[in-house]
């Protein structure tokens, strides 16, 4: 996957005509992070792939496609290919069901949040978006700005107008939540 990502990231750079700087400024990571990235030498954590996804007005499940899970409207239980996890905190997504074409349609994503884990998002990550949060099993607690909401079981949150976000797992067992996301 780190791979097929670095050269996902480096082909939507060039469709841009964007140089490293250019990605590193607007996305807020270094250029050495983004090269070894697109080198495939390192793999990026939840908050630098939503960055870099936020640069380029992808959803993270547009980031993480390949080109042929970006056609498919099926999304078959067990493919590899729907999972993705960062290599700092574990936080394990996959991607349920993906828009069928770029830009249109519904995104949906669940997350399993290990015990203790903080997920960190800027604004930029998500600011073309609607997103609701929808806890399946545990706890989490979300960090919207200065506002923080405890979620537990069933709770579902409608996040609102962008600005730093975190998804923290304060509990001692893992968190399941999915994510419902649409362009706005």
């Amino acid at each position: 996957m780190t791979e097929g990502l670095g050269q996902k990231i480096r082909a939507e750079r060039d469709r841009r005509g964007w140089s490293l700087t250019d990605l590193a400024e607007r996305s807020a990571v270094s250029r050495a992070m983004i090269n070894r990235i697109e080198r495939g030498e390192s793999s990026p954590t939840a908050t630098v792939l939503g960055r870099l996804s936020g640069a380029f007005g992808l959803t993270m499940s547009e980031l993480l496609a390949a080109p042929a899970q970006a056609a498919t409207r099926l999304s078959r239980a067990g493919d590899p290919a729907r999972l993705w996890q960062d290599p700092e905190t574990g936080y394990l997504r996959e991607r349920i069901a993906a828009p069928a074409g770029e830009g249109r349609g519904l995104d949906i994503v669940r997350v399993t949040l290990p015990p203790g884990a903080r997920v960190d998002f800027p604004p930029e990550a998500y600011s073309f978006l609607m997103q609701s949060v929808w806890v399946l099993s545990g706890r989490l607690l979300f960090e919207e700005g200065e506002t923080r909401w405890p979620l537990g079981p069933d709770d579902c949150l409608t996040l609102g107008a962008p600005q730093r976000c975190a998804f923290v797992n304060p509990g001692r067992e893992a968190c399941v939540y999915a994510v419902v996301i649409a362009r706005v």
